[in-house]
């Protein structure tokens, strides 16, 4: 009996020394991210090989931009948008988290009563989605950067370390900056450059407040949801409540 429990433990020992080996062998040189800017992202990746998978073009336009060109417009509003206490927190918004897991909470009430399924004695709450509400620009930017599209807690425990690191080696302007270039803006169009060039014929850095509110809408999901050529409606209104939201975000680079 006992000789037994000692081998499933010593399996199971060994599994793990495998499992964190393999983590720290593949773990990404986020160090290097001070002085070197990536010309792609597991997103992108992905994105290609989808595309490829479906007998399509790969497309991919992405125009790397130093941030002191992005215009202050647009840098505003992505963080009215994404995450209003970008300066303020290290990576997590606990107060963001709080509220995803209450309106999670609030949802899942909701529909087990639609369903006919609620008792109150017996309520435990779903676990919660922590959507956008929940997920800072250094959590995006770890998940854009680094992570599979796959949804489990595996990638949800990589990404919190490597929001961690990220927020431990790189600047707040840094993160902003290497943000606001990989992430997706459209069907093969990566980064505020080419999105302003895509939607707008300009430069990001000559973006208007109201350019800027606009694009900004669209990041939650720019293929689909808040698609302007599909859902131009929902991305006008995105856009006033993010220009409402722009006042308040100042931009403090200093000692981040």
């Amino acid at each position: 009996m006992w000789y037994w429990i000692k081998l499933l433990f010593l399996i199971f020992a060994g599994a793990v020394l495998l499992w964190l080996a393999y983590e720290v062998i593949t773990f990404p040189s986020i160090s290097s991210l001070r002085t070197e800017n990536p010309t792609t992202s597991s997103l992108i990746e992905y994105r290609l090989s989808e595309a490829r998978a479906d007998g399509k073009e790969p497309k991919k336009l992405m125009i790397w931009t130093p941030i002191d060109q992005i215009s202050p417009n647009l840098q505003r509003a992505v963080l009215a948008g994404e995450d209003a206490r970008f300066f303020q927190h290290n990576g997590f918004d606990w107060d963001a988290i709080q509220k995803a897991w209450d309106e999670a909470v609030k949802e899942g009430e909701k529909e087990a009563r639609e369903e006919g399924d609620y008792d109150p004695n017996d309520w435990i709450p779903p676990m919660p989605s922590f959507k956008r509400g929940a997920s800072t620009v250094t959590q995006q930017l770890a998940k854009n950067l680094f992570l599979s599209e796959d949804r489990n807690f595996l990638r949800k425990g990589r990404e919190a370390v490597y929001t961690y690191f990220l927020e431990r080696e790189l600047t707040k302007k840094r993160i902003l900056e290497i943000y606001l270039n990989v992430i997706e803006w459209g069907d093969g169009v990566y980064g505020a450059e080419a999105a302003s060039r895509t939607y707008f014929k300009k430069s990001a850095s000559d973006l208007t407040r109201d350019e800027a509110a606009f694009l900004a809408a669209m990041i939650p999901s720019p293929l689909n949801i808040f698609n302007p050529a599909k859902n131009r409606k929902r991305v006008v209104r995105r856009q006033r409540v993010i220009l409402r939201g722009m006042n308040s975000i100042k931009l403090d680079y200093t000692d981040k």
